[in-house]
C-alpha cells in the first residue's frame, strides 16, 4: 500500500508544512499496518504533463492533493488528467480551498473519491489504517470499505454507486500531539521554514477562514523551545511562523521572543504575524533589546475606516497601532510590513486613499496592497450581495467591485499596487521617493501620477530591468512641470540610491559621468590603504581591492563626497554602510 501526499506551492523556495504534519503524525501513530507515504512537492509554474508523469510513476495506490487559494485551479485540472490514467488509484482532496464545499467539490470533479476537510491529521491517519486494513475488501468490493470510511469523522467522499456520504466535521486536536516535521533538514535545503505554535484565532474577522475555527490551541512551550533550539543549531536562515495572531496570548509570546534572544544565533531571522495594538509595554522592551534582524512582524492594518473595520468584525485599535509601529521603526532593528485590503464593506475610493496615506505616513519596510478574496465558507461570502460584491467566479476569487468601489477604481489600485511593489517595496528607491513625496499633498497623489506615466508610456506590463527602474522614474521627473526644475536634485538622489545597494562597476546611462575624476579616486584609496581613515576593517586589502568593494561618488547639487561600504550592510534594509567623507 503506497500513498502519495501531493503539496503544488507557489514557489520553489516554499514548502508545504500540512503535508509533512499529515505523514509525520500517520506514522508515529499508525496501528494497523505500515504503508508506505510519500511527499511530492511541486509548483504552479511547472509543466502539467511534468507533473502527472512524475505521480503516474510513483505508481500509488491512493494519491491526497493538499488545496489552497493559489493553486486550486490547477490541481483540479491535473486530477480529471490523473483520473484517465491512473483509474485505480484513489484521489483525495484537503486543504482550506476544498473544506467549506467539499460535496460540489466532488460533483464536479468525476475522479475524486472524497475530501478530506478541515484539520487533517487525525482524519489522515483514520484513512491510512482503513487502506491498510481494508484494501482486500476493496477489490473484493464486499462492502466493508465504505463501511469504514464513514465511521471517519471529518471526511465527505463517493460512494462506489455515485451516491456522495457527508460525516460529521472532527473535533480539533491538542496541538502538541502533531510530530516536528524538521528532523531531516535536507528535504528541506534552500526552502523557507515554516513552523506552527498555534492554531484557531480570537478574532472573527469576515473575509478570514481562520475565523471559523475558534478554539484557539498552542502547542507546548517545552516542545517549542526544543524545536526552536533545532533550527538555531542547524542556522536555519528564517522560520515563518504560521501562527494567525501570534501575540494574542501574551505568555506564549514573551517565552517564545525571550527564548529565541537569549540563545540568537547570529543567523536566523524569524517571522511573526501580530497585531501591534495588542503589545504591552514589556514585549516592546524585549523587542527594543534583540538584535537588528533577528524578528521581522507582519502587522494586518487592512484599512482605517472604522465602519469598515466594524463591519467585517474586526478588532483593531488604529491610534494604538500607530504609536506601537512608529515606535518599533525607531528602534531601528526590526522590519515591519504592514498589510491593507481594498473592496471591504464601507471603503470606497476616497476612503482608501485615506487609509493608504494613514498606513504609508507609518514608513514600513513593506506595505502590501492587496485586494479583498471571497473565501467559501466566510462570512463575507455570506454577505456578498448585501455589499454587491462582485468577483472572481475562479481562484482567487478575487473583488471586481463592490457597491462602494467600481471597477475601474479596483483597476486604479491595481495601477497603486504596482506602482508601490516596484519602488517602495523593492527600497531602492528610499531617500528619491521621501524627496517626492513632499511634492505631493499626499503618497497616494505621487503613486497615482506614476501609475498614468507608466500607462501613458505604454510600460505597463513589460519586465524593465532594475536600472531601468531608475531611467523611467528620472524620464517621470523629467517630464513633470511639477518636478522638472529640480532634476539635477532628483538625479543625485537616485544616484545615492542606486549606489546604496549596487555595488556596480558599470555605470548606470542615468547617472552620467562621476564628478570626481580619477586622479581623486586614486589618491584617495592610496591613502586609505596607508591609513584606514574611513575604511578601518579593510587593513589586509590594498588599495585596488578597496575600491572593488566600495564606491566613491561626489553629489554636487547636495555638496558631499559619499563612501558607500558594501562588506557591511544594514541587516534590515541590506543598504551598504555610507559616510560622507568630504
Amino acid at each position: 500500500m503506497k500513498i502519495l501526499l501531493v503539496a503544488i506551492n507557489a514557489k520553489y523556495i516554499h514548502s508545504n508544512l500540512a503535508v509533512y504534519s499529515l505523514r509525520a503524525y500517520a506514522k508515529k501513530n499508525i496501528s494497523n499496518g505500515d504503508p508506505e507515504i510519500e511527499i511530492a512537492e511541486y509548483t504552479i509554474n511547472q509543466q502539467q504533463d511534468e507533473i502527472l508523469r512524475d505521480i503516474y510513476e510513483k505508481k500509488a495506490d491512493v494519491v491526497c492533493f493538499s488545496c489552497y487559494i493559489w493553486n486550486l485551479s490547477y490541481v483540479e485540472a491535473l486530477v480529471c488528467e490523473l483520473g484517465k490514467i491512473c483509474p485505480d488509484s484513489d484521489i483525495w482532496m484537503g486543504g482550506p480551498e476544498v473544506s467549506y464545499d467539499a460535496k460540489k467539490v466532488l460533483e464536479r470533479l468525476w475522479p475524486v473519491k472524497g475530501v478530506m476537510m478541515g484539520e487533517g491529521e487525525r482524519t489522515f491517519l483514520e484513512l491510512c489504517e482503513r487502506y491498510t486494513h481494508t484494501r482486500i475488501n476493496i477489490e473484493k468490493d464486499d462492502g466493508a470499505y465504505e463501511n469504514d470510511l464513514e465511521k471517519i469523522a471529518g471526511i465527505t467522499f463517493r460512494k462506489k454507486n455515485g451516491s456522495i456520504c457527508e460525516n460529521s466535521w472532527r473535533e480539533p486536536m491538542d496541538l502538541s500531539e502533531v510530530p516536528f516535521v524538521y528532523d531531516d533538514m535536507s528535504e528541506f535545503e534552500h526552502k523557507i521554514i515554516y513552523y506552527e505554535t498555534s492554531r484557531g484565532c480570537p478574532f472573527s474577522c469576515s473575509y478570514c477562514l481562520s475565523s471559523i475555527d475558534k478554539k484557539l490551541r498552542f502547542r507546548n512551550l517545552e516542545l517549542v523551545k526544543k524545536e526552536l533550539q533545532f533550527f538555531l543549531d542547524n542556522h536555519v536562515a528564517q522560520v515563518k511562523f504560521v501562527d494567525r495572531t501570534f501575540n494574542c496570548k501574551h505568555e506564549h509570546a514573551m517565552t517564545i521572543w525571550r527564548y529565541i534572544m537569549e540563545h540568537d544565533n547570529g543567523v536566523t531571522n524569524f517571522h511573526f504575524e501580530i497585531s501591534a495594538d495588542l503589545l504591552n509595554e514589556e514585549e516592546l522592551k524585549l523587542i527594543e533589546k534583540m538584535r537588528p534582524g533577528l524578528i521581522q512582524l507582519e502587522i494586518g492594518v487592512q484599512s482605517t475606516n472604522q465602519s469598515t473595520i466594524r463591519e467585517i468584525k474586526r478588532t483593531m485599535n488604529f491610534a494604538k497601532l500607530s504609536e506601537t509601529v512608529s515606535r518599533i521603526r525607531e528602534m531601528k532593528n526590526v522590519h515591519q510590513h504592514l498589510d491593507l485590503i481594498a473592496g471591504l464593506p464601507y471603503e470606497d475610493k476616497e476612503s482608501f486613499v485615506k487609509s493608504f496615506d494613514d498606513v504609508y505616513a507609518l514608513k514600513p519596510h513593506q506595505l502590501q496592497l492587496g485586494f479583498l478574496k471571497v473565501l467559501k465558507g466566510s462570512y463575507m461570502e455570506e454577505k456578498s450581495d448585501d455589499y454587491g460584491l462582485v468577483y472572481k467566479s475562479t481562484p482567487p476569487y478575487e473583488v471586481l467591485y463592490t457597491k462602494w468601489l467600481s471597477y475601474e477604481d479596483v483597476l486604479e489600485l491595481k495601477g497603486i499596487e504596482e506602482m508601490v511593489e516596484v519602488y517602495y517595496n523593492s527600497r531602492q528607491f528610499e531617500h528619491t521617493l521621501e524627496a517626492l513625496e513632499q511634492e505631493y499633498l499626499s503618497a497616494y497623489q505621487l503613486y497615482r501620477e506614476l501609475w498614468i506615466y507608466y500607462k501613458s508610456g505604454n510600460l505597463l506590463g513589460i519586465l524593465h530591468k532594475r536600472s531601468a527602474r531608475y531611467e523611467i522614474l528620472l524620464s517621470f521627473i523629467s517630464d513633470s512641470d511639477r518636478l522638472k526644475s529640480k532634476k539635477q536634485y532628483f538625479r543625485e538622489l537616485l544616484i545615492y540610491d542606486y549606489y546604496l545597494r549596487e555595488n556596480a562597476k558599470t555605470r548606470p546611462a542615468f547617472a552620467g559621468e562621476n564628478a570626481l575624476g580619477k586622479d581623486e579616486i586614486r589618491r584617495f584609496y592610496e591613502n586609505e590603504e596607508k591609513k584606514h581613515t574611513f575604511l578601518k576593517d579593510y587593513e589586509k586589502y590594498d588599495k585596488n581591492q578597496m575600491r572593488k568593494m566600495t564606491h566613491l561618488e561626489y553629489f554636487p547639487t547636495l555638496n558631499k563626497t559619499v563612501l558607500f561600504d558594501y562588506m557591511q550592510r544594514n541587516p534590515l534594509n541590506q543598504e551598504a554602510r555610507n559616510l560622507v567623507v568630504k
